[in-house]
């Protein structure tokens, strides 16, 4: 008996010590299981398929613009010699019915989706097909072609599956992340890869900020999120680099949100002004100025009767920090101004002759032609389009060669007479009247030329299309 019983009590503590160990082994193996790529990419496949949408846009470009292609033997445009040379043909025909695909994905169970503004910008139609292949015309919320996010909707049903955000900050450079969308239109695609690099600057805008990855990334997967190991949405896919392998670009989570949040509250996004003109430090200007480090921003300019007029801030100081926080270069003060909500105090760490200050300031809202009003970014040309200077950066990005002359269109205001005429983001300015553009004082220089009610001859280059010649009436 007595051996029974302590046989008893041995299988006993045996279940009682295997059912430790099973315990302490389970969560083990979930933590590596979280390590490795091959545990998670399924389950992420399949927690994103009801969430990704394919989106389908249509639109129509106006009817009367006169856009002159490259057939040769037709009359130049120009009128008389032309150093062109007689190779650009005008006809006048409407434009044809154009359509685009893209990605986006819902963030809640009302119909709010999520996608890039060069997705659905222009659109007439907005059709919304989800993984079970139902279609659903959407209605556009918002959008913020600075950052080219959007906002759609469509009418809420049931079974809406919204996706989270994760903390982009959080995110490491190495780590494992997936994208999906509708690349080439073959919808619910799932790529995976690696964070490559954080804080890209791409020359997309003036907020760039982006996550590079090598998870394949093509046309169409614009607006499609790029999901971390926990599946949560880190980034929103935008951008590829022409002719680049393994190099995609996606807007971070912590950026998109509050963009989000004022698109769904308000149809449209409010950034606050602070009023500089500012540049790096620079180790040479580090020297001049007697600071400890090549860090900070240096004022380089203060408009009258802005925030950082009223608060005492001057040219030549360095700003150091914004409520205690350091800040580095210029792109993160941007950035992180840009991001503060109108009419909140700030104070500055600036450094000026030497010595450290504290400036206070209110912000104040940004105009939408602040920016270019004020030369801080881009250039605004009269014709309602805004310009700057190609980049090698830009070049990459827009697939033009890094040794290409000319000045970018960079936005086109809609209604506006280069709207009308076709002209488009991302097109080159490559001569007006008869006279090569190189720089954005070039177009300047050109249209103060030209009287009211008179002709502007554009010659444009537009990606792998060739050249096109575009006339408009000041």
């Amino acid at each position: 008996m007595q051996i029974k019983k302590k046989i008893a009590i041995t299988f006993y503590v045996l279940a009682i010590a295997g059912l430790v160990v099973f315990l302490s082994i389970e969560p083990a193996r979930a933590a590596a299981e979280q390590l490795l790529p091959t545990g998670n990419f399924t389950a992420i496949a399949q927690l994103t398929r009801g969430s990704v949408v394919n989106i389908r846009v249509e639109k129509k470009a106006p009817d009367n613009e006169q856009i002159s292609h490259f057939f040769g033997g037709r009359d130049n445009p120009f009128g008389g010699k032309d150093f062109f040379g007689d190779f650009f043909g005008r006809e006048q025909r409407p434009m044809p019915r154009q359509r685009g695909l893209g990605s986006g994905f819902v963030i809640d169970r009302d119909g709010y989706i999520v996608t890039n503004n060069h997705v659905v910008e222009g659109a007439d139609t907005i059709i919304v097909t989800f993984s079970n292949k139902e279609e659903h015309t959407a209605k556009l919320v918002g959008t913020d072609p600075k950052t080219d996010l959007a906002l759609i909707k469509v009418e809420s049903k049931s079974g809406l599956k919204p996706l989270k955000f994760g903390d982009s900050e959080a995110l490491e450079v190495g780590q494992w992340v997936v994208a999906v969308g509708s690349p080439f239109g073959l919808e619910q695609t799932v790529t995976a890869g690696i964070v490559s690099a954080k804080g890209r600057v791409i020359g997309a805008g003036p907020y760039d900020d982006f996550i590079q990855t090598d998870a394949s990334i093509n046309p169409g997967n614009s607006g499609g999120p790029l999901i971390n190991m926990n599946g949560e949405v880190v980034g929103i896919n935008t951008a590829i680099i022409a002719g680049g392998q393994g190099i995609g670009f996606a807007i971070p989570s912590n950026m998109a949100q509050d963009i989000i949040a004022q698109l769904k509250n308000n149809g449209e996004v409010t950034r606050a002004w602070l009023g500089v003109g500012i540049q790096d430090v620079t180790p040479e200007l580090k020297e001049y100025y007697g600071l400890k480090e090549a860090k900070g921003i240096l004022v380089t300019k203060v408009y009258e009767g802005s925030p950082a007029d009223k608060g005492g801030i001057e040219v030549e100081d360095v700003i150091t920090a914004l409520n205690g926080k350091p800040i580095v270069t210029s792109r993160e003060l941007s950035t992180t101004i840009a991001g503060q909500p109108v009419g909140k105090e700030l104070s500055i760490r600036l450094s000026r002759n030497g010595k450290t200050r504290e400036a206070t300031v209110i912000l104040a809202k940004r105009q939408d032609d602040e920016s270019a009003k004020k030369g801080e970014n881009r250039q605004t040309a009269p014709l309602g389009l805004s310009i700057q200077k190609l980049t090698p950066e830009l070049a990459d990005r827009l697939g033009y060669d890094r040794r290409e002359q000319g000045v970018v269109v960079a936005e086109v205001a809609d209604g506006s007479p280069a709207d009308r005429a076709g002209i488009r983001q991302g097109d080159l300015i490559k001569g007006l009247n008869n006279r090569r553009i190189k720089l954005v004082q070039d177009v300047r220089d050109e249209l103060e030329k030209v009287k009211s009610g008179e002709d502007i001859r554009l010659l444009l280059k537009r990606g792998n299309m060739g050249f096109i010649a575009v006339t408009i009436k000041k």
